[in-house]
């Protein structure tokens, strides 16, 4: 229970952090971090060179990403499938860490979800439908 709520909860955790960064920056930010993500497989090199063009494919999506939370979302999906072939060949994220790309491919899709609905802020979120500050609701 705990290997697939923990993900979640990272997950979680890192779009209410994100959420934090200032709205021009977001995006931006985002993009280059899934385009790390498409990286972080490298040392490993479990799957030989297709890691290599696994990476390649992510930092274009990264850079579509400059422009669209799509794609983003779409990086962050990408990397999902990435973490389930490395679970399932036993080449895990985090070499001291056995389930580490399981619950990578757990938390990622939770990202995915909030990249697709544009990366609004929570605390945004929280305020829609709420009465303008000063207007009784």
């Amino acid at each position: 229970m705990i290997q697939i709520l923990a993900p979640i909860l990272i997950g979680l955790g890192y779009v209410l952090l994100s959420s934090l960064i200032p709205e021009r920056h977001r995006q931006r930010f985002n993009a280059v971090l899934v385009g790390g993500a498409g990286a972080a497989y490298l040392s490993g090199g479990a799957l030989g060179p297709w890691e290599l063009v696994f990476c390649a494919v992510l930092t274009y999506v990264a850079f579509r990403g400059l422009g669209s939370w799509t794609f983003i979302g779409i990086g962050w999906l990408l990397h999902t499938g990435w973490d389930v072939v490395h679970h399932l060949k036993g080449q895990p994220i985090l070499p001291f860490a056995h389930d580490s790309s399981f619950g990578c491919a757990i938390c990622d899709p939770v990202i995915a979800i909030w990249c697709f609905t544009g990366g609004r802020s929570v605390l945004a979120w929280r305020r829609v439908g709420a009465p303008p500050p000063g207007v009784p609701g």
